[in-house]
């Protein structure tokens, strides 16, 4: 097999009356095209033993978005309103998951849910509602069916002068799309931001001293990532990253 094997982190979604571990089309969909990977999903299963024995088989891990935010006790804050989605099985699944594939060297994107999943993983606190904050923007999608609506630019994210995105992209700054609620309050230890917006929330940020790709975006860079160069950067390093390992593995 010459293709490095992504996996990709599941939620429980609920079908009628049963569960199901799932990922969404199009984060498989970039692990494909956009990595040039094999993608596999990671069930969430909260068993730190299992999840050990499948990483010995993965080249990198994809931590996707969700309509379910992590649940507040796991950073200290109070508890959510009500209807809020959680996910008990995938917390319990990727918060362990981001120190065991810092710790093995393996390649780690996350995206959205999964920055956010990472920066408490690692011992960061989050907004529950970014927009209710004082000067900051309301990052949320627009309420529209159409999904090339709710995906649009929205607004614009600038890196810093050493990092990571201005390298790859050769750009200072690039506008991106905006669907979520929640965001960065306090960065963890160790993370260095590499793209903030006009209002200063942090929107991306790598791990400091990981030994391989360490990265992860509040926006959604999985969206019709062909089209965008912001994207294939993020994409193609993941993937360069990904190969590396398996070439080792």
């Amino acid at each position: 097999m010459t293709q490095a094997i992504i996996g990709i982190a599941c939620d429980i979604k609920m079908i009628g009356l049963q569960p199901f571990h799932a990922a969404g089309d199009k984060y498989v969909a970039a692990a494909v095209g956009g990595s040039g990977g094999l993608p596999v999903l990671i069930p969430a299963l909260g068993d730190p033993v299992l999840l050990q024995g499948l990483l010995d088989h993965l080249d990198g891990v994809i931590l996707p978005g969700s309509h379910s935010n992590i649940q507040p006790h796991h950073y200290g804050t109070e508890t959510s309103r009500h209807g809020t989605i959680h996910d008990p099985a995938r917390d319990a699944t990727t918060l362990p998951l981001v120190s065991m594939l810092l710790q093995s060297g393996i390649p780690l994107l996350g995206i959205c849910r999964g920055f956010q999943e990472i920066n408490v993983a690692l011992g960061g606190a989050l907004f529950q509602h970014v927009h209710e904050q004082p000067g900051f923007l309301d990052h949320r999608e627009p309420d529209d069916d159409d999904l090339d609506v709710q995906y649009a630019p929205a607004h614009r994210v600038h890196f810093p002068e050493d990092g990571l995105l201005r390298q790859w992209l050769g750009q200072t700054s690039a506008k991106v799309n905006s669907l979520h609620g929640q965001g960065i309050k306090h960065l963890a230890d160790g993370l260095v931001p590499e793209a903030v917006a006009d209002d200063g929330l942090i929107e991306a940020f790598s791990v400091r001293g990981a030994t391989r790709f360490a990265f992860a975006v509040q926006w959604h860079p999985e969206w019709k990532y062909a089209d965008s160069p912001l994207s294939r950067a993020i994409f193609q390093a993941f993937a360069e990253a990904c190969r590396a390992r398996k070439e080792m593995r």
